[in-house]
């Protein structure tokens, strides 16, 4: 099969949970290449009982999430989220990117939780698990009436993306902003064009994320940088460029997370790797295996998202030296919950 463009992932992995799987070998020689054509995206429909997920990990700074879409269409090959489609039935490679399930009944679900007598509010994230502004999101527009809900409630949500679409939806954002109830994230891995289209083949390039998070910080709206991951050997040397230009564009806050490639993804970002990058693929690898005690996959809180080691430390300090420099003192200010309106409507004190 010739390399697909547009495309992080160049294989389906087998699926760890199922019993059976479909093969094209055999005895007689066939191969993947005569009976694979280029693989298309498929939309499957899903109607969960509930819509915000929780976690107890001391590695993510928000405990509560609501993702309106599984899969996701940008295709990162490092991303973690891979290996949650299997659960669904599905490789962690194409399929992950291809075959994307929608969950229509999302804002529904999240008014019928705001209604509840018990519930209290807390900054929910879009998207904890896969990106809430992917391609789909143009046809579906599940974020934006999702944003429209966290709006009419006055809830606090945060957003991390790696689309531009966001801006589509700034005048909700703006209204949501004057409470200070959002804060918008924009993940850059790469300024290198080229990089960033072997990486992550249909995500925004930075130079318009520059521009998206100008748009917003002009109308209030408190936006950041997530530098994520972060490769070595392929893009940590441009944590200064990647600090100095987000900070020039409105960032208030900066943060990094390294590489880790568990469960099915490490199959999929070596294949990755040996056919982009064959005169490196052996420096890649043993340094992300530094930041992990020695493997490519991490469990362990706190080593999982910054790593250790000599290869971390240098991340480290890097990263130190250029957010003190490019943005000083700013930050975010927590977002409030003071302004929650039970049952949705307005006080009139």
């Amino acid at each position: 099969m010739d390399y697909l463009k547009g495309k992080g992932a160049q294989i389906n992995v087998p699926n760890r949970f199922a019993e059976y799987v479909i093969s094209t070998e055999s005895a007689e020689g066939l191969d993947e290449e005569l009976l694979i054509e280029r693989p298309r995206t498929q939309v499957f429909k899903e109607t969960p009982k509930k819509i915000i997920s929780t976690n107890k990990s001391p590695d993510i700074g928000l405990s509560a999430s609501v993702n309106p879409y599984q899969g996701c269409e940008h295709g990162c090959v490092y991303c973690y989220a891979r290996n949650s489609h299997e659960y669904w039935g599905f490789s962690a490679g194409l399929d992950f990117e291809t075959k994307i399930i929608v969950k229509p009944e999302a804002p529904k679900l999240l008014e019928q939780d705001f209604l509840k007598p018990s519930y209290k509010p807390k900054t929910i994230m879009l998207s904890g698990n896969t990106d809430c502004y992917q391609p789909i999101e143009r046809k579906f527009e599940l974020t934006r009436k999702l944003l429209e809900v966290f709006n009419k409630y006055q809830h606090p949500v945060g957003i991390i993306t790696k689309n531009v679409l966001v801006t589509r939806d700034i005048d909700i954002l703006s209204e949501l902003a004057k409470n200070n109830l959002v804060q918008v994230i924009f993940s850059i891995t790469s300024l290198d064009e080229k990089l960033r289209q072997k990486l992550e083949p249909r995500t925004a390039s930075a130079k318009k994320k520059l521009i998206a998070m100008e748009k917003l910080a002009q109308r209030n709206i408190p936006v950041g940088v997530m530098n994520a991951p972060i490769i070595p050997g392929l893009n940590h040397h441009e944590i200064p460029d990647i600090l100095k230009n987000s900070a020039n564009a409105g960032a208030s806050f900066a943060s990094y997370t390294v590489v880790r490639l568990n469960g099915q993804i490490g199959k999929i970002f070596y294949d990755w790797l040996q056919k982009n990058f064959p005169d490196r693929v052996a420096k890649v690898w043993h340094q992300i295996q530094d930041l992990h005690g020695g493997n490519v996959n991490d469990t362990t809180f706190g080593r999982r998202i910054k790593g250790d080691g000599k290869i971390s430390g240098i991340i480290s300090k890097l990263f130190e030296v250029s957010e003190r420099k490019y943005f000083g003192e700013k930050c975010f200010t927590p977002l409030e919950t003071s302004h929650f309106r039970r049952g949705g409507a307005y006080s009139l004190f």
